[in-house]
């Protein structure tokens, strides 16, 4: 079961509370897993990866095991602590600001 932490913002527009959590067959990707959020949660489409190019919105950023995964290669495995649910797979806001 990987988890996933997502920020207030798309929470609330999810409707959820806390974590989400998917079953994935393996291997388990960054792709497999934002397709897996955006077909349970339709709303969220967009919100996380762009409509017609697939790429991370530029105000998001994903970690996992203490790694900034915002820039890896989309089908590359996740760590295997985020693959078997010990470690939560964050989408984590950005904040700017000057």
């Amino acid at each position: 079961m990987i988890r996933v932490q997502l920020p207030g913002h798309l929470r609330l527009l999810a409707g959820v509370t806390g974590e989400i959590a998917f079953e994935l067959e393996a291997p388990a990707t960054q792709r497999s897993l934002l397709d897996a959020v955006e077909l349970r949660y339709p709303m969220l489409q967009g919100t996380i990866r762009d409509y017609r190019t697939g790429q991370r919105r530029g105000f998001l950023r994903f970690f996992a095991c203490e790694q900034d995964l915002s820039h890896a290669d989309p089908d590359a495995p996740l760590p295997p602590a985020v693959a078997d649910g010990r470690e939560p797979y964050l989408i984590v806001a950005s904040v700017a600001g000057g």
